[in-house]
């Protein structure tokens, strides 16, 4: 990992780049398209070609991009019932029992912290309505592994949220099966289609709709550089939560910090991505070292330690004179992941404007909220939590206005909407108020 001294030099080294910007794709992922594909294409080339694909020839396109791309053959797309409500048998019960503890923790937090749908006026004329959107598709990543806590962290809120359709979407595995345990938290959850497709094909199905798949008004989900080109290129057509980049954490961290506790989460977020941002921002220089060498040391002991050097050679241990300064860092980084160990982390919670999920003290780290938590693991990424929000019940909810306003009310403000209009250039607008006056 780097060492930054002081605010300023951490600031440079916290800097991403274009979060856009690995959609170019680098060398390995371009010969790959080439040999699939049998001419060299870019990512957006690639994608492009999906999309209008599948729009066009529907659930046959689905299954051969399945086979071009990942070598898979899927007959059948929709994965039945029966396989769904079977899958908790054929996992270990301890995962089952797991799964459906972080369920009831996930939907008890949803059903405490949200809006509902519902209608809400402001006085007898002016109000608003608020419903569930009626259909949305969750891509899960899936393939080489399972990943059943995106299920739950998505579609439980959309559940509550009062959706009356979730479809998931998920690649199938070598064998052109979904995984039992991916399967299994569909069922937990609620879902009520799930559907064998990955990538770029499997967002162009949800977003337009084939003969199997329906067309949803909502995906969500993280995914790989063809799943987001797809959902930017969608997003209008359908809306999306986000366009989802690597992960991140940034820890704060004063000098009763456990340094065994920071390079432990350093290592876990860097296990996700070899593109994930790791970054420490403490005030003591004991502490950084301390932490530098306890990642080495853990690190070798992992099995997949290969698999993490990469987001670790990028990774910061910042030292800055306060945790104030620490805190005006994260504001400016704005990360995925706040992790707080110092003595009263609670101190600085209204200082921290911009975090997708805020962790306070030693026995909160980032893994907790991965799994079983509450809150949803989907979180902004790439600075955008600046003005973006964790995935929750609102996402899956949308609004209407209600105006019945009364004769009075026409007479008394009508006049000036009709000054407005006319300031406009618009006539026929000015006369339709006064009509009524």
């Amino acid at each position: 990992m780097k060492r930054a001294i002081g605010f300023e030099m951490a600031a440079r080294m916290l800097q991403r780049s274009d979060p856009l910007s690995s959609l170019k794709g680098e060398p390995a992922l371009l010969e790959s398209i080439r040999a699939a594909f049998g001419e060299p294409l870019s990512p957006v080339q690639v994608v492009d070609r999906i999309i209008n694909d599948v729009r066009a020839r529907g659930d046959q396109a689905v299954r051969d991009y399945t086979r071009i791309i990942s070598g898979i053959e899927v007959t059948a797309i929709e994965v039945p019932t029966t396989e769904i409500a079977g899958a908790s048998r054929k996992i270990d019960p301890v995962l089952v029992d797991a799964l459906q503890l972080a369920a009831s923790r996930i939907r008890s937090f949803h059903e405490t912290c949200s809006l509902r749908p519902g209608t809400c006026f402001v006085d007898a004329e002016l109000g608003r309505k608020t419903v569930p959107l009626q259909r949305v598709g969750l891509y899960v990543p899936g393939g080489r592994y399972a990943y059943p806590s995106s299920v739950l962290m998505s579609a439980i809120p959309a559940k509550v949220a009062g959706v009356e359709e979730i479809v998931v979407a998920t690649p199938p595995n070598p064998q052109g099966m979904v995984s039992p345990a991916t399967l299994c938290a569909s069922d937990i959850a609620g879902v009520d289609r799930v559907f064998a497709m990955g990538g770029a094909q499997a967002i162009a199905a949800l977003a337009f709709g084939t003969a199997a798949v329906p067309r949803v008004d909502k995906i969500c989900g993280p995914g790989n550089v063809f799943v987001t080109l797809a959902k930017k290129m969608v997003f209008g057509s359908v809306a999306i939560d986000s366009l989802a980049g690597p992960s991140e954490v940034l820890i704060i961290a004063d000098d009763t910090a456990s340094p065994e506790y920071c390079a432990a989460d350093i290592l876990a977020q860097a296990e996700h991505d070899p593109q994930a941002a790791v970054a420490l921002i403490t005030d003591s220089v004991a502490l950084a070292d301390r932490v530098e060498d306890e990642v080495a040391r853990q690190w070798e002991t992992l099995d997949n330690r290969d698999g993490l050097q990469d987001a670790l050679d990028r990774g910061v241990i910042a030292v800055v004179d306060s945790i104030d300064d620490a805190v005006r860092l994260c504001n400016e980084f704005a990360p995925e992941h706040l992790e707080v160990m110092v003595t009263r982390p609670h101190d600085y919670l209204d200082a921290i404007r911009n975090a997708g999920c805020i962790c306070l003290g030693t026995d909160s780290p980032v893994v907790m909220g991965d799994y079983i938590d509450g809150p949803s693991h989907v979180l902004p990424t790439g600075g955008s939590a600046r003005f973006s929000s964790v995935l929750g019940v609102e996402d899956f909810l949308k609004h209407s206005s209600i105006s019945q306003l009364s004769s009075a009310t026409m007479s008394r403000l009508g006049p000036a909407a009709a000054v407005i209009a006319r300031a406009e250039g618009l006539e026929a607008h000015a006369r339709a108020v006064e009509r009524r006056l």
